[in-house]
């Protein structure tokens, strides 16, 4: 192995390493910031720029970081109760999901512009960790989701789903992704520049 493919390893396993500790932190932190009955993922942002910077293989650790943290916090505690397994599941895989779709969007449109790359990444992350969130609720918490929009008074389960449960959460992220997009791409050209 040559000293600059070692070099750039080891340059990818540093950064990879302080975007996990910047996960872990902003996970915690969003904790206090909810939209509806969860808490808000400040870490996809750090997610696409794992993507971006190191590898989808980093963005996709970094999503499953995020996963453990949710579990670990406590934010998923309302579906602990209804299926274990189910929780730990939806939870890893929309996580691990989001950072690797994020991974791969970015990685197959940088050729093309390393800005729309860093967009549609910083797009493409939270819609796939709401739509495996969603899913999940779908196969293992259907029944009790259902009675959670009864209580809260809404007309259908879809309109809970989207109106009290994951809507203001999912639009928030979004927003925050993609107007914060261009300082992703700041940081990609600082980062390149130093390499």
């Amino acid at each position: 192995m040559s000293n600059e493919k070692r070099r750039k390893q080891t340059q990818n396993l540093v950064l990879g390493a302080i975007l996990t500790a910047l996960v872990i932190v902003l996970q915690f932190m969003g904790a206090f910031i909810k939209f509806g009955p969860f808490s808000v993922s400040l870490v996809l942002l750090p997610i696409v720029l794992g993507a971006a910077t190191c590898s989808t293989a980093i963005s996709s650790w970094l999503g499953f970081v995020f996963g453990m943290v949710v579990l670990i916090s406590g934010d998923a505690a309302p579906f602990w109760a209804i299926d274990v397994f189910g929780t730990i599941l939806t939870v890893l895989v929309k996580g691990t999901a989001c950072g690797l779709v994020a991974g791969l969007v970015y990685n197959s449109l940088k050729k093309f512009n390393r800005y729309v790359a860093v967009i549609a990444s910083a797009i493409i992350c939270p819609i796939v960790n709401t739509g495996v969130f969603l899913l999940g609720c779908s196969v293992f918490f259907l029944d009790e989701v259902s009675n959670w929009g009864i209580a809260g008074g809404f007309s259908s389960t879809i309109a809970y789903v989207f109106l009290g449960l994951v809507g203001a959460n999912f639009l928030f992220e979004l927003g925050t992704n993609v107007v914060l997009s261009p300082v992703i791409v700041r940081l990609i050209n600082i980062f390149k520049k130093e390499i």
